[in-house]
């Protein structure tokens, strides 16, 4: 955190990725059509509270009944094309094919993870994101039944108390985030947040498989 870092001019590869998280940075491209990439560091950041996730009574319903089955890290083809196509909910999106190789890569070393809705054995929903240290970057998430990717958020909040993570980022926020307990703080005290979750292992595995009644425990 204390050394410079510039990703500028460099050529996008997973070592890059996992550097420019650490330094604060993540990259991005103009639509998925775009093969260039540019970096940001928002002067506000997004980030949900583990001890914040808020859930609606007609989500709490949904978590007890949604007859979904909940994956880890079986299908990340699957839910990076989900999150990269527009669809009613966007216009367009800025996960390019640059984005999906270099992420696919970072996934086969463990260091992406996808949370995956699924109703018997079709995706539905799910989100993707980086794990480094006790910090999780939510990268994007996806739905094609409804409240799928409301499920797929629970489902990592869960984990990542589980795992005794510190911090999840989720880059910017919107009012469907905003719902659910994200907030914006200041680009220092992001940094202070992220060296503190680096400096802190977490274990994403350390739960495989969480029961249903569980996420329905949230208090809203």
């Amino acid at each position: 955190m204390t050394e410079t870092f510039d990703p500028f001019d460099m050529e996008l590869t997973p070592d890059l990725v996992i550097r420019a998280y650490q330094a604060g940075i993540f990259p991005m491209s103009e639509s998925e059509k775009h093969l260039d990439v540019f970096w940001v560091s928002p002067e506000q950041r997004g980030i949900i509270p583990l001890d914040g996730f808020k859930i609606s009574k007609s989500l709490r319903k949904a978590l007890k009944n949604h007859g979904f089955t909940i994956k880890v890290d079986t299908d990340f083809q699957g839910v990076i094309e989900g999150c990269s196509h527009a669809g009613t909910d966007r216009d367009s999106t800025w996960i390019s094919p640059t984005i999906i190789n270099v992420y696919a890569q970072l996934f086969e070393r463990n260091i992406c993870h996808t949370v995956e809705v699924w109703a018997d054995n079709e995706l539905v929903g799910g989100l993707y994101g980086l794990s480094l240290g006790g910090a999780f970057f939510g990268e994007s998430m996806f739905h094609r039944r409804t409240n799928a990717s409301k499920i797929a958020l629970a489902h990592l909040v869960q984990r990542l108390r589980a795992g005794h993570y510190t911090l999840l980022d989720t880059q910017f926020i919107s009012n469907h985030l905003a719902s659910l307990g994200a907030i914006e703080i200041e680009r220092s005290d992001y940094e202070k947040r992220l060296h503190a979750a680096l400096m802190h292992d977490g274990d994403f595995n350390r739960v495989d498989n969480l029961p249903r009644d569980l996420l329905a425990r949230y208090s809203s």
